[in-house]
């Protein structure tokens, strides 16, 4: 095997999918490094939970291929190289949280504890509850209990803080962090764009069932272009500020524009000219929301 292969926790290439007249996924090649936390984004539809089920071996590739440490999907899996927290993840109702755990854990070869995988996830406190009494929240640190026992290389999370309240969504995210300082790799989507910024190293955009953009956060802002000018404008007439060089897009709320531009130089200098008692004027670039809804805009159609 060589070095390359060896240093990559994921390797998609030529993957494809299709559902009937429906292409999930439409040819992706991508490689993710061992150690990295990368986030996966797109719209629903956009292919990610295809992807996702495709690297877990949930579902064959009608093309391509998928490797796990330079492994089979299926080879890693049984191996305990993988562990996975799906949003269709179901706990069983007679067990108890703790009872759950031990099960998964006694079909690994070299598990964590199971009383470790419980504090690691926050939920150690549940471990007598049975999971029919377990609220969405502590269900999804429950689930990510069971994904951490097996103490795997990569970790695969999908969607992994749906129904949990802001601050149980804080404290999943910190337990997750410390747990990758080992080492661990982790690969999550998730719909929360702040949770991206927040905790990822690399950011994968997904639409169509294409990757739309990859990199860090702000290389993927970047990939959207363009900057927001934000300025005190008195008595400016929206029309006219539309109307500026290299303006996208425009918004005037009590005085307050807010122009998207191409150019924020250009702009600039025409907004100034124009209207030159302009104050506070602010220049920020996008925004990860702002790249998202770019990268993921459908196209206008011809006229």
């Amino acid at each position: 095997m060589s070095s390359t292969a060896t240093a990559l926790a994921v390797a998609l290439s030529g993957l494809r999918k299709r559902y009937g007249a429906v292409t999930a996924v439409d040819g992706i090649d991508l490689d993710i490094r061992r150690g990295e936390v990368v986030a996966l984004l797109g719209p629903n539809g956009a292919g990610k939970s295809t992807t996702i089920d495709m690297i877990l071996g949930l579902t064959a590739p009608d093309a391509g291929q998928v490797r796990v440490f330079g492994r089979p999907t299926d080879q890693a899996v049984r191996e305990g190289a993988i562990g996975a927290m799906l949003q269709s993840g179901t706990l069983l109702d007679d067990l108890t949280v703790g009872e759950t755990v031990q099960l998964v854990a006694s079909l690994h070869r070299h598990p964590m504890p199971v009383e470790r995988a419980l504090r690691r996830a926050g939920a150690e406190q549940l471990a007598g509850r049975r999971a029919n009494r377990l609220s969405g929240g502590q269900a999804q640190r429950v689930r990510f209990a069971v994904a951490l026992v097996s103490d795997p290389d990569l970790l695969v999370l999908d969607e992994p803080t749906a129904a949990m309240d802001p601050a149980t969504r804080r404290d999943f995210w910190k337990a997750m962090y410390e747990d990758t300082a080992s080492g661990r790799t982790v690969l999550f989507a998730t719909h929360y764009l702040e949770e991206a910024e927040a905790y990822a190293d690399r950011v994968i955009l997904m639409n169509g069932g294409r990757i739309a953009a990859d990199g860090t956060v702000a290389e993927v802002r970047a990939a959207a272009g363009g900057r927001t000018i934000r300025a005190t404008v008195p008595d400016a007439p929206p029309e006219a500020l539309r109307a500026l060089p290299a303006v996208t897009a425009s918004a005037v709320r009590d005085g307050r524009a807010e122009l998207a531009s191409a150019d924020s130089d250009t702009t600039l200098r025409a907004l100034l000219t124009a209207f030159p008692d302009a104050r506070d004027i602010e220049i920020a670039a996008a925004g990860l929301e702002t790249a998202f809804l770019t990268l993921t805009a459908e196209p206008e159609t011809a006229r």
